[in-house]
């Protein structure tokens, strides 16, 4: 006898990454809850591996990742074994765990978070998502046996779980701005000393150019712990985007955007204090690592459609701003697709991008092309579309789309303007992650 009932397909088998997603979901729950106590416990319980390496400590609103990618790509071409840790991620979770420049393999980051949470104890505050995935960094960098972890924090410093560490090799501060103002407190002085709080007595500290309020909270908590610390001004370019120097020292200039000047020059500062601990980075090395350094979804020209999109992740209005300064350089009128969470200061933001009043030709004026931001807490396109109007009302269009893929391609289709795309961190890696579109 003939058996018609229709056969059950096969369920199609799991992916390392598809196991490293429902391992995460369990703790994607607890959100932003700032605290010490939950992460240190859990790595007391894995043996604390982040006392056995030794670690450059990244904080900052903007620059923190370009930062970490500049030392551990110098640090790579010097001979030395490199992890680096940084938030978020863009396509996958690999991509937060590197060693020597190169994500961790999905088995081993699987692995690594399994012997995490089998350390969770039962009776204990559950921890959050970064703390687990932060852990994971650190017991990997040990099993490793790295020679140096290049840390990111993940928001502000003082309570993030990056900030579990004695003596850091360096102390870092890139910037300090508004963003995660909900979180770190409502004035840049506030921000500023939860910034300072990865600063530890008598480690070295390198700072970047800061607005004079968080500098002096930075200055006072500096002389407080009696951190030696460089003041970092930014270097210059000796050829245009391409070559610069700081303090006398001339270096390839990979990553795009005028603030690369001071991002390039206080991972440069960094390097110099390590130098001075004995270290052995020489100058061809430092040279080889800046000009291998790669950042993705910062600047990053991608080929979609056969034609050159550029895309960004400027998220807060100090980002927009390095957006729209190397966007003039282009000297091309600009469609801009963008997204942006709600938390985000929207008006900000666009008013850093958008032309406005000095542009009266049609031809001239920028377009806007809004969309939301897929699987995120998204701004509304269209009360974005309202306030971007009311901000720049010589806009050439300005047109709201349920679906970036739509929205590009129109973007695409006007061949006398720059496509941009831009807003959202979470925005460019739902683009990347789409493999048609690569």
């Amino acid at each position: 006898m003939t058996n018609n009932q229709p056969q059950t397909p096969n369920p199609k088998p799991q992916t390392p990454n598809d196991k490293i997603d429902e391992l995460l979901s369990e703790f994607q729950y607890f959100g932003v809850n700032l605290g010490l106590e939950r992460i240190s416990v859990l790595l007391a319980d894995l043996g604390n591996p982040q006392a056995v390496v030794p670690v450059l400590h990244v904080a900052g609103t903007n620059g923190k990742g370009s930062v970490c990618a500049y030392l551990s790509s110098i640090l790579t071409a010097a001979g030395y074994r490199v992890g680096r840790y940084t938030s978020p991620h863009l396509v996958s979770w690999c991509e937060r765990i590197c060693l020597n420049d190169r994500p961790i393999d999905p088995e081993s980051l699987y692995n690594a978070l399994q012997q995490v949470k089998s350390a969770i104890r039962a009776d204990d505050p559950t921890p959050t998502l970064f703390e687990v995935v932060t852990a994971a960094a650190w017991l990997y960098f040990q099993q490793q046996e790295v020679d140096v972890a290049v840390m990111e924090v993940g928001l502000g410093g003082r309570l993030d779980a990056t900030n579990v560490i004695d003596r850091p090799l360096v102390s870092i501060i890139t910037s300090i701005g508004w963003d995660h103002w909900q979180n770190l407190g409502d004035t840049l002085g506030k921000i500023a000393g939860e910034k300072a709080g990865i600063l530890k007595a008598g480690c070295p500290a390198v700072v970047g150019q800061l607005p004079p309020e968080a500098q002096a909270v930075v200055a006072g908590r500096i002389a407080e712990l009696g951190c030696p610390a460089v003041w970092v001004e930014p270097a210059t370019y000796t050829v245009p985007h391409s070559q610069a120097c700081y303090r006398g020292f001339e270096y390839p200039l990979p990553l795009l955007g005028e603030a690369q000047l001071m991002n390039s020059a206080i991972a440069l500062a960094a390097v110099q204090l390590l130098q001075q601990q004995g270290w052995q980075i020489d100058d061809a090395a430092v040279r080889r690592g800046m000009a291998a350094a790669k950042w993705l979804g910062r600047l990053q020209w991608v080929r979609w459609r056969d034609r050159d999109l550029l895309i960004d992740g400027a998220h807060n209005a100090a980002s927009a701003r390095v957006l729209r300064q190397y966007a003039d350089t282009l000297q091309k009128p600009i469609v801009w697709v963008m997204g942006m969470l709600s938390t985000k200061d929207h008006r900000g933001i666009f008013e850093a991008v958008l032309r406005s009043g000095d542009t009266p030709q049609e031809s001239l004026r920028d377009r806007l092309y809004l969309v939301p931001v897929p699987d995120r807490s998204s701004a509304n396109p269209a009360e974005l579309a309202t306030l971007a109007k009311s901000i720049c009302p010589d806009l050439a269009e300005c047109y709201c789309f349920s679906l970036l893929e739509k929205a590009l391609e129109v973007a695409m289709s006007a061949s006398d303007f720059q496509p941009i795309l831009c807003g959202s961190l979470y925005l460019v890696g739902h683009f990347l992650r789409q493999e048609e579109w690569k």
